[in-house]
């Protein structure tokens, strides 16, 4: 399916510049991928229990994982007026999280996490988004380009609309372009980045783009029982996967919805989230995860599951032991035990 998709898209005159393969090839350079979650994004890291240490770059890279995405609330570490000011401290932690990733061979996305005040009041808040962004780009501008990218913003929603991220995407594209004129760079969608809204975007005029979808479908199977979800959450209880005919038709039903964005803008995909919460059947848990990740596949799709060691994850820190069907429903043959 990919070898296909890319065929159509370079006889259709898409994929025009070296940056549009630089795209491409990164992309399929990323896949396997997983989220470092609820460290970073926290509102300070450990809050949501999760810390990240230097064994985790270590544990991801021998299961066999090429690049892990990074969420990252900067909007809780700088300054609320002008200049808006990083900490430094804060800087250096990510600075950090790089560089073990890259220790252990791993390609990297950065990108802006829970920034809550976007969400409420986007026009407001656009100068400090802009500058925290130029702050960012120029802080990172010496790394690779072939193994760091960013990611500009995480699942806008509220008053955070469509028609206003449509807007912010080539201003915020335009500062980072300043620094960083080859980098990869992923833009999603609005209303919490799934494909509900994917006819709505507007992508900029580059062409070293790749499209991040969050995909979490069916919800009420991968969300039952999670708290932030709303009461409704609880009604999902004892929802599960089969992998029935009907079921995995729906989901390539989602992804052909993806593909077709994809060919008309020639631009290569990435699946930034997915995943399901743990109250879930282990069984149902692991047949989802092989089922989608294998069809993400099939598609030449990029992959990032949610997530590494919280609610979602694939791994206990405190046992020290992963999950090990949901770690062989990602990357079959990597069942070999962790003490």
């Amino acid at each position: 399916m990919y070898v296909v998709l890319a065929h159509v898209l370079l006889l259709g005159g898409v994929c025009s510049s070296l940056n549009a393969y630089e795209a491409y090839t990164i992309n399929r350079a990323m896949r396997p991928g997983i989220n470092l979650g609820n460290a970073l994004e926290a509102p300070q890291e450990g809050e949501w229990g999760v810390t990240l240490d230097e064994s985790y770059f270590k544990l991801v890279a021998s299961k066999g994982f090429r690049s892990v995405r990074v969420p990252i609330r900067w909007s809780a570490h700088a300054l609320a007026t002008d200049p808006y000011t990083i900490d430094p401290a804060f800087f250096e932690r990510v600075e950090w999280v790089i560089e073990q990733a890259f220790l252990n061979g791993l390609m990297v996305i950065i990108n802006f996490h829970h920034y809550e005040e976007m969400y409420a009041s986007p026009d407001d808040e656009l100068p400090r988004f802009l500058g925290l962004w130029k702050q960012v780009a120029d802080r990172f501008q010496h790394h690779s380009n072939n193994r760091l990218l960013f990611e500009i913003f995480n699942e806008p929603h509220d008053a955070f609309t469509p028609e206003k991220w449509n807007q912010v995407i080539p201003q915020a594209l335009a500062v980072i372009r300043e620094s960083n004129p080859r980098r990869t760079v992923l833009v999603g969608t609005a209303e919490w980045g799934g494909i509900r809204h994917l006819d709505k975007l507007v992508l900029p005029a580059d062409d070293n783009l790749i499209l991040t979808i969050h995909y979490y479908e069916p919800f009420q199977f991968t969300h039952q029982g999670a708290e932030w979800s709303g009461p409704q959450a609880q009604e999902w209880l004892g929802t599960r996967f089969e992998g029935t005919e009907e079921e995995v038709q729906l989901i390539r039903s989602h992804m052909d919805q993806i593909v077709a964005f994809a060919s008309r803008t020639g631009i290569p995909v990435n699946i930034g989230e997915f995943g399901s919460y743990k109250v879930a059947d282990a069984e149902s848990r692991a047949k989802w995860t092989s089922t989608v990740a294998r069809i993400f596949e099939s598609y030449g799709f990029s992959w990032h599951y949610w997530e590494f060691a919280s609610s979602f994850g694939i791994y206990d820190p405190e046992t020290g032991f992963f999950n090990q069907p949901l770690l062989e429903a990602l990357i079959p043959g990597s069942l070999a035990p962790v003490p």
